[in-house]
């Protein structure tokens, strides 16, 4: 309701606007200046042109309301069909030109009608003392009025009709989930904007000048060279003004969409395939847009595509590694949902939890260029194999460094090669110690060790989850990073906790 009163507002605004511009760039510039009028004719011209305004609005008024009906009926309904939806929608698309139309209709037409018979009456019962070529200066000037005023409200509607159409789009998605849209349709083509736009314009002032002329000639008037030049230039400022007001329009109707195409453009190459340029334009922007929208869905889907084969790359790559070992199975998966779990109790974002979680996949890749004979040895291993068990980290990054592309894989190097360092700085391959140690490492080693401390292995199995919080406990501040070593304690208490009432919730409830 309140969408279509400030529409109806906005357009009472536009029109009194255009009017005002159009009336006195041609009525005003014209009549004072150039016909010759007695004070007795006054009031029966005054009598004349409220008549024929009063007419003319009520023509005009009662062509809006019905140009108007499918949107007022979708804005004051609460719950449209949607076939009335698409009805309102195309409708205020069509909005600027049918209020061009109103104005070259009912509006030129309601006005000069009235206003010559009248004037003609006026004239036969000597009401009025004017010559009949008058009359038709004034059907002249009525036309450039209206075809100044046309134009005017023609582009400034474009702009009033866009709260309307982004109202009847939420209603759509709102209530049936589609989308309302054009397709790609023209109402009104920009060759043809521009064509009346430069006829309109460009010959605007010629056309005042010329009837301004040509009215003070027929009164056989003599006029000084002075008063001449000052009055043809009086009348070419107020044309060219209204020329130059009128191009500025016809520029906004092409740098508008532009601009909003390059606000779009710049958020598509930001990375953001969700945006969607707005469907205000019926003019080959239609089809520049609709084209522009479909690009971007066709993107999003690729990236979506992307996304899940990336995602199915690093879940694929781990379970690999972890077949190499029947008594791992599932290590690295487990990892990395342990770390995320940490990773969402220190806060991290979004984004750092989805490179965190894919280096928890790969932490253990280096483990490839590990022999068989050492790494699924199960005794104690001698100090040389050991040294090479150490080496993993760092075979794990060379491998990462030739994954393409690089940038995708930069982000997980840190971690793969630093999750075996310790707090005390006793771990490697670097012996970096406390907040020298990358994020990622220090949580990626709290979660490893859980899971390789409650694994079975061939020659011990796996030992309790307490116990093994426990030795979290006592190597937090030493081996790992107490804060994290808290985390996780933490949510093996909430995941327990949440366990117990799920198994006891079936029991309660018989």
């Amino acid at each position: 309701m309140l969408t279509y009163q400030q529409f109806v507002k906005n357009l009472a605004l536009y029109y009194l606007f255009g009017s005002f511009i159009a009336v006195i760039g041609v009525g005003v510039v014209l009549i004072p200046t150039t016909l010759a009028l007695e004070p007795r004719d006054l009031l029966p011209l005054t009598i004349i042109v409220f008549s024929s305004i009063l007419c003319m609005m009520s023509v005009e008024w009662f062509f809006f309301k019905r140009h108007a009906k499918p949107i007022k009926n979708v804005c004051m309904a609460e719950a449209p069909s949607y076939e009335e939806l698409k009805t309102a929608y195309y409708q205020a698309h069509q909005f600027p030109k049918l209020t061009g139309y109103r104005i070259l209709g009912p509006h030129l037409f309601g006005l000069s009608i009235p206003a010559v018979i009248l004037t003609i009456f006026f004239i036969r019962i000597e009401l009025v003392h004017i010559p009949y070529a008058y009359i038709l200066y004034g059907i002249v000037c009525a036309v450039l009025i209206a075809g100044m005023h046309a134009m005017i409200e023609y582009y400034h509607t474009s702009t009033a009709i866009i709260p309307i159409l982004e109202h009847i789009q939420k209603k759509s998605l709102h209530l049936y989930q589609k989308k309302l849209t054009l397709e790609g349709k023209k109402i009104i083509s920009l060759k043809t904007k521009f064509q009346l736009s430069a006829l309109l314009f460009g010959a605007f002032p010629l056309l005042l000048f010329s009837l301004a002329t040509q009215m003070r000639l027929s009164q056989g008037e003599a006029l000084l060279i002075e008063v001449y030049w000052v009055w043809s230039l009086l009348v070419l400022l107020v044309g060219c003004g209204l020329s130059l007001y009128g191009a500025r329009l016809l520029f906004s109707i092409v740098a508008e969409p532009l601009n909003h195409l390059h606000d779009k453009m710049k958020k598509v190459q930001e990375g953001n395939f969700d945006v969607r340029a707005a469907e205000y334009y019926s003019d080959e922007f239609s089809q520049t847009i609709n084209g522009f929208n479909h690009m971007v869905k066709g993107l999003k889907t690729r990236e979506v595509i992307n996304n899940q084969l990336y995602e199915s790359f690093f879940e694929t790559l781990a379970t690999t590694l972890d077949a190499r070992d029947s008594y791992t199975a599932g290590h690295s998966v487990r990892v990395a949902e342990y770390a995320v779990e940490i990773g969402k109790k220190a806060g991290l974002t979004k984004e750092q939890l989805q490179t965190l979680r894919k280096t928890g996949l790969l932490h253990d890749i280096g483990k490839i260029g590990v022999p068989d004979d050492v790494l699924l040895k199960e005794g104690r291993l001698t100090e040389e194999e050991f040294k090479a068990i150490q080496l993993h980290p760092v075979l794990g990054e060379e491998i990462l460094r030739t994954i393409q592309p690089a940038d995708l894989m930069e982000k997980l190097i840190p971690g793969v090669r630093s999750y075996h360092e310790r707090i005390d700085g006793g771990g490697y391959p670097d012996r970096l110690m406390g907040d020298q140690i990358p994020l990622f490492g220090k949580i990626l080693a709290v979660a490893d060790a859980f899971d390789a401390m409650t694994s079975d292995r061939p020659y011990r199995l796996g030992m309790s989850q307490k116990k093994a919080l426990q030795i979290l406990k006592e190597g937090s501040g030493t081996q790992w990073d107490p804060q994290f070593v808290k985390y996780f304690i933490e949510w093996c208490n909430e995941n327990n906790q949440a366990n117990h009432e799920h198994k006891e919730k079936p029991a309660a409830m018989l």
